[in-house]
């Protein structure tokens, strides 16, 4: 039986596996779990989630005004979510991987609730921004949830499940796009926090009553020094990007934030190499199939929510212009919705293509996509077609891809790891979409009319900014190790949880 290698070199059994085909575990309650109704509410949190994540963002001035706050002020109710998610998320991953998986989720989806109902209720900005800062520590939802389908769910189901909840963040996060007009139109903005509220109540009840309590565990002490570090990293980098646009790129506080990340990133790196039980091993990030996973994610992260500035700002701009197609913001919307109807689709067609032959395919497929996603509407974006050609393109490309990178990382690692290699791919994939936020939104400030709408020229430099972007997810891709070398480096790591290993 494969062997788990240990930091200092040493190697010990492998930790012990949840029960599998032919014994199904119990709950706390004495009854049998059911697969489906597992996979039903781990969805709905992580829906729950992602709307929440992009939900707000086209409600922001409407929040603002109804609020009396100020734009910039107002933007600290998206950056404190950023940032409280960037943080925590690969905190309780690891403590998930510590202490148990379902614990941890059923601890984090009470904070999302309380978040939730708490921004509902608040009767000022700074209400909203502590509700938000709640909201965020739900990030771990993603890893918790994949470590719970690895450790509970037969074999045969784990990789389409994968691919199902990996897809789920990006719909959850176009759904929030499109749903936002229609719902401050027709109720308010309240509402944008009271319906996620509804979701995050029954994927709650469903951990708490409807989930067993995984064996897989990595027991050790919480590294409160790596924590620190990386708490110091993150929020320097993300506020910086998040902040850029408003304070300037060339200020002293862009600068200066940007260079304490740097350097903090570094210091992240030698504390974790030293500590016996690090929050991140930051050895995985050596591994091929990880860490080719993780450029994909990053990538993709700027694709996805490069899309979600470019396109409803084309859309909604004058037809006057020559470039604009008039649409309100509930009609833009509802233009993702072919995006977001192929994601439903392509990831867990992704999750049979890891099973048949490995996540390389779809990761590269999904590279393929998204690269043509932009580069049709960066040739020519005069007709309607091509936007959803476009939307259509990307729905696949982040669909295949993302699901096909979380399969690629928990091949990648031992069971008892899930959480923290999960975590980092998040995070990795949440400061892309951080960055590719910022950067087309500076693209189209540059490029504006004294009027202060964007030209032409900035939608045609955004989608080949967006292009070139891509091109690294495919290059990412090719790099991603083959079936064999997949199968001897798992061997290798300790794993021996699925087919391709163990027949």
């Amino acid at each position: 039986m494969p062997r788990t290698p240990r930091s200092d070199g040493a190697r010990c059994p492998p930790p012990p596996r949840a029960p599998r085909t032919g014994s199904t575990p119990t709950t706390d309650h004495g009854r049998r779990p059911n697969s489906t109704a597992i996979i039903v509410y781990l969805s709905l949190g992580g829906l729950s989630f992602a709307v929440l994540q992009s939900l707000v963002a086209p409600a922001l001035s409407t929040i603002g005004t109804d609020l009396g706050a100020s734009t910039s002020a107002a933007s600290w109710v998206l950056t404190a979510y950023l940032l409280s998610a960037s943080v925590l998320t690969p905190i309780l991953g690891r403590l998930g991987d510590m202490v148990g998986k379902r614990k941890v989720l059923i601890v984090v989806l009470t904070i999302l609730l309380v978040g939730a109902v708490l921004a509902a209720l608040a009767p000022n900005l700074g209400v909203l921004i502590v509700a938000r800062a709640l909201q965020g520590a739900a990030g771990a939802v993603m890893p918790l949830s994949i470590g719970i389908v690895r450790d509970e769910l037969p074999k045969e189901k784990v990789s389409v499940t994968i691919g199902l909840l990996s897809a789920i963040f990006g719909i959850g996060a176009g759904v929030g796009i499109v749903a936002a007009g229609p719902i401050v139109e027709h109720l308010s903005w309240h509402w944008l926090f009271w319906l996620p509220a509804v979701l995050v109540v029954i994927a709650l009840l469903g951990a708490v009553f409807g989930m067993p309590e995984s064996p897989v565990r990595k027991p050790g002490r919480l590294d409160v020094a790596g924590t620190a570090v990386l708490a110091v990293s993150l929020v320097a980098i993300l506020l910086a990007v998040s902040e850029g646009q408003t304070w300037g790129w060339g200020d002293v506080k862009t600068v200066g934030l940007l260079i304490v990340g740097a350097v903090a990133v570094v210091a992240f790196v030698f504390v974790e190499l030293r500590v016996a039980e690090p929050l991140i091993d930051v050895r995985l990030f050596a591994v091929r199939g990880v860490w080719t996973a993780h450029v994909v994610a990053l990538v993709f992260g700027f694709a996805m929510f490069g899309t979600f500035v470019l396109v409803p700002t084309i859309l909604q701009l004058p037809t006057a212009l020559g470039y604009g197609f008039g649409k309100d913001v509930t009609q833009a919307g509802l233009f993702l919705l072919p995006t977001v109807v192929m994601m439903v689709i392509a990831g867990p067609i992704a999750g049979i293509l890891v099973r048949k032959v490995g996540p390389k395919p779809p990761m590269l497929i999904g590279g393929v996509a998204i690269v043509a996603a932009f580069a049709v509407p960066a040739v020519s974006h005069a007709a309607i077609a091509e936007i959803v050609v476009s939307g259509i393109l990307t729905g696949i490309g982040i669909g295949l891809a993302l699901a096909a990178c979380s399969n690629a990382i928990i091949e990648s690692v031992p069971a008892n790891q899930t959480g923290e290699a999960i975590s980092a791919n998040t995070v990795v994939r949440t400061i892309g979409s951080s960055v590719g936020t910022a950067v087309i939104a500076a693209l189209i400030t540059s490029h504006s009319t004294p009027q202060g709408l964007p030209t032409d020229d900035a939608f045609t430099i955004g989608f080949w900014a967006c292009t070139g972007v891509a091109v690294l997810a495919v290059v990412a891709a090719l790099a991603a190790p083959s079936m064999r070398a997949r199968r001897a480096a798992a061997v290798a790591a300790g794993v021996d949880d699925f087919d391709e290993v163990t027949h």
